[in-house]
């Protein structure tokens, strides 16, 4: 890859970030030649403006999912499963319609309690009441349905419900936590932090930064460390009935180091998700000083995306090594530091070599 000839204006960036290379003459990129097995992609130079460009955009991600997350919390409302404890007070006889008695104790976790069964479609039946469509309803709301069918039978009938088993709303919690599975909803607004505490935590191979929410058909990736650095408290943030939460393994999100460094490696992300440019370099020993042209290094995202996009960053002052650390890494993204103008050349006469030494054994051999 050749950058020659690219100019640095700070402070205009690359369409390429937005999907966008056409119509634009004055952003800091030059189209790469391309050849039969690579299109023609634009490189964009990694300056001050750039990075600060990439960490607003972050952030503005992150504060609308926020929003999205953090609204009102809904009311629970009874669901399909849900078992209902009701008392007409006076009426004692109407008791014996509730089952056996069983602790919670001796039960398992889905099994339900004494009570009232809301039905597959929704409904609820009560001696002399008949059958009401309860689904969608409040315990309240329930309460008052059932006094009005029975005043039909008793004068002035006091009625109480409450609930005795959450069976029908659930958020579901995947991947590199203690005990993924199934979450009850209660009364209580299950937030994000509730969630994953109840799941028993992360695991020491978690990627805190790679929370994949999956709410009405929609992905939405959730970022605890940015959502802490904004200020932002994930017991602020609620779960609804439905919602898929995985959390990522780190080694999923790694980043491919190669070219002219001390060890190419595959590069994983601290705890917290976040992993630096300098921070792959720093897993991958540093770049080789006797091989690598650190004026050519390149980071390339999305190479299988219809818009992939390649970074260059001339590190040949040390002063480089400050954006290097402040410039964030995707999953899956590739670094490499292209080797020097001289090194290829050896290496090219190196493969050349053998090919003239058995030329002129074969000269000498002919005469």
């Amino acid at each position: 890859m050749e950058t020659s000839g690219l100019p640095n204006v700070p402070g205009k960036i690359s369409n390429a970030l937005e999907g966008n290379t056409e119509n634009d003459k004055s952003a800091p990129h030059e189209a790469v030649d391309a050849t039969r097995g690579t299109p023609s992609i634009a490189i964009t130079e990694v300056d001050a403006a750039l990075v600060a460009q990439l960490a607003q955009r972050r952030r503005k991600q992150q504060l609308a999912l926020s929003q999205l997350l953090s609204g009102t919390p809904q009311v629970y409302t009874v669901g399909p499963g849900d078992v209902l404890q009701i008392v007409v007070w006076d009426h004692p006889e109407l008791a014996a319609a509730l089952g056996p008695l069983q602790t919670q104790s001796s039960s398992r976790p889905d099994d339900p309690f004494a009570g009232f069964v809301v039905d597959q479609g929704g409904n609820l039946t009560f001696p002399y009441a008949g059958t009401l469509q309860v689904a969608g309803l409040r315990a309240e709301e329930i309460q008052q349905r059932l006094a009005g069918a029975l005043a039909k039978y008793f004068v002035k009938p006091q009625v109480t419900v409450r609930m005795a088993s959450y069976r029908a709303h659930r958020v579901y919690v995947d991947g590199e936590v203690h005990s993924p599975g199934a979450l009850a909803v209660n009364d209580v607004p299950m937030t994000l932090y509730e969630a994953i505490s109840r799941a028993g935590g992360f695991s020491d191979t978690a990627d805190q930064s790679g929370l994949v929410l999956v709410r009405d058909g929609q992905s939405y990736r959730v970022s605890l460390s940015y959502l802490l650095a904004q200020g932002l408290s994930p017991s602020k943030l609620y779960l609804k009935p439905g919602d898929f939460l995985r959390v990522v393994s780190r080694d999923e999100n790694d980043v491919y180091v190669m070219g002219e460094v001390n060890k190419p490696i595959s590069a994983i992300a601290r705890r917290t998700g976040r992993i630096t440019l300098a921070d792959a370099l720093s897993q991958a020993g540093s770049v080789n000083a006797s091989t690598a042209d650190a004026a050519q290094m390149f980071v390339i995202r999305g190479s299988l995306s219809e818009a992939p996009q390649v970074f260059h960053l001339d590190a040949r002052s040390p002063v480089a090594m400050l954006l290097a650390k402040d410039f964030d890494l995707q999953p899956k993204d590739v670094v490499y530091v292209d080797g020097s103008g001289l090194v290829r050349f050896n290496r090219v006469l190196s493969l050349l070599m053998p090919l003239i030494s058995s030329g002129l054994t074969a000269g000498l051999v002919a005469k």
